[in-house]
């Protein structure tokens, strides 16, 4: 089994869980880790050493690791608005690397990650883990048997209720208060749209043209902070910029329409909003466990049935390979450890991941795109092209297990040529 070094920046409990399940992964062995808070990365060590039975070695300095001429690839798991530059400076230093989901700050920083990528040969994998989910994968294979007919409309979108966890940001060291203080746009954009991206080949025969965003008024934060914190919190009256709901609408270059929802400063379930629309049938994601509901034009009655009964039978064959090796014991339901193997496997291998540089430009460009628009009063603003024409008719992608653009079948059958 071939093996290699990674180096992983951001140990915070977000970071140090990835973390734990990359090095679940075959053939990953993590030689440094990097914090710039010093307990942090010492927590960092003791992991690797409790999971690995190894001694790595510890950062306050992401430059410094990155100078190691014996890492392969990086793990970034640190704030939004420091993924793109610590994932263009691990490329120039000769690795591949992986970033954490989350907006980026501005075109320009997404146009650096696409030229440093060419650049250097290096590839960079944003760790969009809902590609991954169960129920996504399960659509993503019925999609390719035409079970949806010709996909016209898609939903999708982030609604937690994080609260407490963007209001306590100080305390928590937690990049998202800040975020919330100073943005207003479509803050987390990527957990739906990767998959949704994949379902009607983004980058690969068509493109993002054009957006809209609108964002409702702020009040969410501030009522959170006055009823748990008191009325006299230094922040409790803080003129957020964040609306507490964000809706964005995407305009795609064959026709498709793609309404995102960001709503994380109100009392709800969690929900991803995921919602497909074709001319053949439908999928609508329920707040119901996303349990989720489906409805084709051959049912007999204009009755919804419940997903899962088409989940059991069109499961993704990558879903059916690992729940029988126990990916359910994975965070997030399996998905992270999912996300992180495909990122491992084209790493340890040198080969192309199934989320390229120039999904991550265009999925995370959303946000500071989704910014400017809301700032007009909800204007049009076109999206690049960050393929530069590409799109049109792309070099073949990767076939494989973890492949994101077709169902590669034949990766899964066993020595009896039967599915797994």
């Amino acid at each position: 089994m071939k093996t290699a070094n990674f180096g992983v920046i951001g140990i915070s409990g977000r970071g140090s869980g990835m973390m734990r399940e990359l090095m679940a992964v075959p053939g990953v062995n993590v030689v440094a880790v990097c914090d710039k808070y010093q307990d942090r990365a010492e927590n960092g060590v003791k992991i690797v050493k409790e999971v690995q039975g190894t001694d790595a070695a510890m950062y306050l300095d992401y430059k410094e690791l990155l100078k190691r001429d014996d890492i392969s690839a990086i793990l970034c798991c640190t704030t939004w608005i420091t993924h793109c530059r610590i994932a263009i400076d691990s490329m120039r230093a000769g690795k591949h690397v992986a970033i954490e989901v989350g907006g980026a700050a501005s075109v320009d920083e997404c146009w650096q990650m696409v030229h440093t990528s060419e650049k250097t040969g290096k590839f960079c994998m944003l760790l969009e883990n809902c590609c991954y989910d169960r129920n996504e994968m399960a659509i993503y294979n019925m999609n390719s048997l035409g079970m949806f007919g010709e996909i016209t409309h898609l939903e999708g979108g982030y609604r937690h209720d994080l609260r407490e966890e963007i209001c306590l940001g100080r305390e928590n060291r937690h990049g998202r208060l800040v975020n919330f203080m100073r943005r207003n746009g479509e803050l987390y954009p990527t957990h739906e749209l990767g998959p949704l991206s994949k379902l009607i080949n983004i980058n690969r025969g068509n493109r993002f043209l054009t957006l809209c965003s609108m964002a409702s008024k702020s009040r969410g934060l501030n009522v959170w902070m006055k009823k748990n914190k008191g009325e006299d919190y230094d922040i409790a009256d803080f003129p957020f910029n964040e609306g507490d709901v964000v809706t964005t609408m995407i305009k795609c270059a064959n026709g498709e329409t793609i309404l995102l929802t960001h709503d994380c400063s109100t009392p709800r379930p969690y929900s991803r909003n995921y919602n497909v629309q074709g001319t053949k049938g439908i999928y609508n994601e329920t707040d119901d466990e996303r349990a989720g509901k489906i409805y084709f034009d051959d049912f007999e009655r204009e009755d919804w049935k419940p997903f899962k009964e088409f989940r059991d039978k069109y499961e993704h064959p990558l879903w059916k390979l690992y729940s029988e090796e126990g990916i359910h014991a994975g965070g997030h339901g399996g998905m992270d450890y999912l996300v992180l193997s495909a990122f491992a496997e084209a790493a340890i291998n040198d080969v192309k991941p199934p989320i390229d540089v120039y999904d991550t430009a265009a999925w995370m460009s959303i946000t500071c795109l989704s910014e400017q628009s809301a700032a007009m009063g909800g204007m049009p603003v076109p999206v690049p092209d960050f393929t530069n024409g590409m799109w049109i008719e792309r070099e073949p992608y990767r076939r494989g297990k973890f492949c994101l653009d077709e169902v590669c079948r034949d990766c899964f059958e066993n020595i009896d040529g039967e599915e797994k």
